[in-house]
């Protein structure tokens, strides 16, 4: 825990926290994600958002807006549950990892959202929920920042999306317990988990986390029945080596070979500039190594080609992609249309 760390956000609500443990000498151990913090009083957590009040954690990230936009499901990357569908996609400000190459620094890491003079805005459950019901959403993504740190507002928002017949979606760094998986198991779908790498060294030094937290994490998912796609970018020299990509896809394969497994092109970004694009033969040789581990669905992204679905069975085309873009769904119940095989994970 840090002492004079100052909360993420501006609150309009402060908010006792779920998941920790009253210990000795008004210190809180924090049970919501794999860091579990013992934060002793008047300090916050890793996480800068979870502060212990004489013994009691608040959470500083309830009812806080810092991005709220209509985007295709497919964007998550989301592709085996309502494709070509739309996703009221919302984040509170902060994350529990800082990493050099992260998309959505600008909002996930709390001292430049200061520095460029971000502000979050109040937003209700209700408000969330009626939002995505009046842009004919047909589900609710938690994503851009790290879903788990703004675990109470997700969670009752979920809650109420499921009484109105929405999905619910957690794009994550997959660092939550099992404790918190549970809690929100009768309300979320599917979760979209980036398995940033296949070693701790890379996790400890790039994330400030461990590895094994998060294969727990895809591994518990499975076991509740969560929809799984998982997500690795490829970053040239620190995770993109044969070996490491074969251990990767041999762990996917072992929780289930009808995870589909997103392999994302490194472009320069935040604190990495100076890093070249990940080759395109380095793209290609990931691909082979997934297809080779028995994964059935295995799409290069960030390429701005097609990304298209194809039978397990017989190799029809189901959906082809171009981008973000379903073209074509050619679906028929979920099914593919030439053998009827039920494509994994599909709701329509």
């Amino acid at each position: 825990s840090r002492k004079g760390v100052r909360p993420l956000l501006a609150v309009h609500m402060l908010r006792e926290a779920m998941c920790y443990t009253r210990k000795d000498g008004r210190k809180v151990l924090c049970l919501l994600c794999r860091h579990n913090c013992l934060i002793s009083d008047g300090a916050f957590g890793i996480c800068g958002v979870r502060e212990n009040r004489q013994g009691t954690l608040y959470t500083h990230a309830y009812g806080d807006l810092i991005a709220a936009h209509i985007d295709p499901i497919e964007k998550k990357p989301i592709f085996h549950l309502l494709p070509g569908s739309r996703s009221y996609s919302i984040a509170a400000i902060g994350c529990n990892f800082h990493c050099g190459f992260c998309q959505n620094w600008q909002i996930s890491q709390a001292k430049e959202a200061r520095r460029l003079g971000l502000n979050s805005i109040a937003a209700s459950v209700e408000d969330i929920v009626s939002r995505a019901e009046q842009n004919r959403c047909r589900s609710i993504s938690y994503t851009y920042t790290e879903p788990t740190i703004f675990f109470e507002y997700a969670y009752e928002a979920s809650r109420l999306a499921k009484e109105r017949g929405l999905y619910n979606i957690f794009v994550t760094n997959g660092y939550m317990t099992d404790e918190a998986l549970e809690l929100i198991r009768p309300y979320l779908d599917a979760a979209n988990v980036d398995l940033k790498a296949y070693s701790d060294d890379y996790y400890k030094k790039v994330c400030g986390a461990k590895l094994e937290g998060v294969l727990a994490s895809i591994r518990k998912m499975k076991e509740l029945g969560f929809w799984i796609e998982i997500t690795t970018l490829v970053l040239p020299g620190m995770n993109d080596s044969k070996k490491e990509l074969e251990s990767l896809a041999s762990f996917i394969a072992g929780v289930g070979v009808e995870i589909p497994w997103h392999i994302s092109r490194f472009h320069p970004d935040y604190k990495m500039t100076d890093l070249r694009a990940t080759p395109i033969a380095t793209m290609e040789m990931a691909q082979r190594i997934g297809k080779d581990a028995g994964l059935r669905y295995v799409y290069p992204g960030n390429l701005q080609e097609e990304e298209n679905t194809y039978c397990r069975n017989c190799g029809e085309l189901l959906i082809q992609r171009l981008g973000f873009s379903v073209l074509e769904n050619r679906l028929r119940d979920t099914k593919c249309p030439k053998c009827g095989t039920i494509m994994d994970g599909c709701a329509l």
